[in-house]
């Protein structure tokens, strides 16, 4: 038992800030510095980047948003209004009446994408930008931010492991005495890898952007090892005990589709989009 990690950290940083909420700031701050030089790279207008940040943070929050309450937990946020308001704001109603402020307790990366994704078609349609160049770039960028918000989840003891008698296992103090897969960390660091690999392949081939080779690069490999890592990972809710695959797996399986198919039909996407 020497050999686990005891894995108990203080929620806030300096005292009044979460961990959580600061691993996402430092994603989103990540990415924004990113998808800024390979704008500037490519010689694309400083005035049409500006507005980026602010169409990426709105589907991003938004999406993710969403997606864990009607992905995991429809049950409860569709049953009254008061739960679709919980679902909207970031409180939550009082049995007793009344209502306390939580922040959004309950992310979805799957929704997140998705939110991401409307977000670029809005901005695409504002700012007449390539659509599939935003997308590349912002895929280029995509893992970094997914690598900060699973340390986030790590830091809240949050999306666990499975059991297990692995040296490296962690005993997540606020859940249980029992030694666990870091799922969060195996998809922190796996994040990481994808991005470094995407960064190396851009600098060897940076005309590939605008062909949606990038965006499908970035789907294909970080939902497939989101729906490998899922194996090691406790369900989330009750009702996915009875599936043959976890709701992460399910979810995965279409952007994993649609990132193959960006990355086969590069050319052609490329055609469809300067048509468009």
């Amino acid at each position: 038992m020497s050999l686990f990690v005891y894995w108990n950290p203080d929620l806030t940083a300096f005292g009044f800030v979460r961990w959580y909420s600061l691993c996402w700031l430092a994603g989103l701050l990540l990415a924004y510095l990113i998808v800024r030089r390979l704008y500037r790279q490519q010689g694309i207008k400083a005035e049409l980047f500006e507005p980026l940040f602010v169409y990426c943070f709105v589907g991003i929050l938004a999406g993710a948003r969403l997606g864990h309450c009607l992905f995991y937990q429809p049950g409860y946020y569709l049953a009254s209004p008061a739960h679709v308001a919980e679902m909207l704001l970031p409180i939550h109603f009082l049995p007793q009446g009344g209502w306390k402020f939580t922040g959004y307790e309950g992310l979805a990366s799957h929704g997140g994408t998705l939110g991401l994704m409307a977000a670029l078609w809005l901005y695409v349609r504002k700012t007449k930008v390539n659509i599939w160049r935003v997308l590349d770039n912002v895929a280029i960028a995509t893992p970094a931010t997914a690598c900060f918000i699973r340390l986030g989840n790590l830091m809240n003891s949050e999306i666990i492991g499975k059991v297990t008698d692995v040296p490296w296992a962690f005993i997540f103090a606020r859940v249980d005495t029992m030694p666990r897969h870091p799922g969060q960390l195996y998809e922190a660091l796996a994040y990481a890898l994808l991005f470094f690999i995407g960064w190396a392949v851009y600098r060897k081939r940076p005309a590939r952007v605008g062909t949606g080779f990038f965006f499908g690069l970035c789907l294909t490999c970080i939902f497939t090892a989101r729906f490998l890592i899922e194996y090691t990972k406790e369900v989330q809710e009750a009702f996915e005990a009875s599936l043959p695959l976890d709701m992460g797996q399910l979810l995965s399986i279409p952007f994993i589709a649609l990132g193959v198919a960006c990355m086969a039909g590069g050319r052609w996407m490329k055609r469809l989009g300067a048509e468009g």
